[in-house]
């Protein structure tokens, strides 16, 4: 499973890791991914969704009240 939110399309982001040494690593920062059930197209569906869509209201939890924006 992708770690890709499905409204804002938010995947994970590369960086390094740098010691105190300054020894690099590579690494990977993950989105903040949760699964939601929302209202897509008047169907109640699963869907993983980033915290950050979350807060913002481009989609409410629950069976709902509030359809997907995006």
């Amino acid at each position: 499973m992708s770690q890709v939110c499905d409204i804002c399309g938010k995947g994970p982001q590369f960086g390094n890791n740098v010691s105190h040494a300054h020894n690099i690593t590579r690494r990977k920062w993950s989105v903040n991914l949760q699964a939601v059930k929302a209202l897509v197209n008047g169907v109640s569906k699963r869907i993983r969704v980033c915290t950050s869509c979350i807060k913002s209201g481009k989609v409410a939890k629950g069976t709902g009240t509030k359809a997907v924006k995006a």
